[in-house]
């Protein structure tokens, strides 16, 4: 009872969290005038870059401070970590479209972060990384035993570095040919192949890694 009872304030305080943030990109689109992301936005850095980055560090020093407090164990931070962030970023879009109908679809290209480079992506693939961390925290704070090896976590990792790199391919292939402007950057295609790739391996190894926790409930 207590456990659902702690899960219910995070969800609520999450959720009050990702209408914060999403009312802050509402100013910021409206300051810079963006109607359609993709044509609009312009990175070159001016007096609220820094404070755009400060913010972004910020949220995830109260994803992570939140999760400090309310977990009992280390599995338990994780576990909140995880389902925190996964919802505070599905209610974030969430939050978007009931105030200014945006994304009209998941496959709309998104700024998803600019620390320490540009991310772009389509607004699914956050989406769908989002879905996979609730489940994996939801896990670890309803205490399912797991058993995770070096060669899963290697794995794992391995997606997740992958995945980060379709987010910055374009930012990386600007700083190893010296070729373009990260600040005027605007993609055009995204590595699906890979993504879902990196994106499935880490969904069948944690599938692996809680199955026998599982069997056993």
């Amino acid at each position: 009872m207590i456990k659902d009872k702690k899960l219910l304030v995070v969800s609520i305080f999450i959720i009050a969290m990702a209408y914060l943030e999403s009312a802050i990109v509402v100013y910021l689109r409206g300051l810079y005038g963006i109607e359609v992301l993709l044509t609009d936005i312009n990175l070159t850095p001016d007096k609220y870059t820094f404070i755009e980055i400060g913010r972004e560090a910020a949220t995830i020093v109260m994803l992570v401070t939140l999760a400090l407090i309310t977990g009992s164990s280390k599995a338990k931070k994780w576990g909140y970590f995880f389902l925190s962030f996964g919802l505070w970023d599905i209610f974030y879009y969430i939050w978007l479209y009931i105030l200014i109908q945006w994304p009209q679809s998941l496959l709309e290209w998104d700024i998803l972060f600019l620390i320490p480079l540009p991310w772009w992506g389509p607004v699914l693939t956050p989406v769908l990384i989002s879905l996979l961390l609730i489940a994996i925290g939801y896990l670890l704070i309803n205490e399912i035993k797991f058993k995770i090896t070096v060669l899963d976590w290697s794995i794992i990792l391995l997606s997740i570095v992958v995945i980060l790199f379709t987010f910055v391919e374009d930012s990386i292939n600007v700083i190893l040919t010296g070729v373009g402007d990260i600040t005027q950057i605007k993609p055009i295609k995204f590595n699906w192949t890979l993504y879902l790739i990196a994106f499935s391996s880490w969904v069948f190894i944690s599938i692996k890694v809680f199955y026998t926790g599982l069997n056993k409930k």
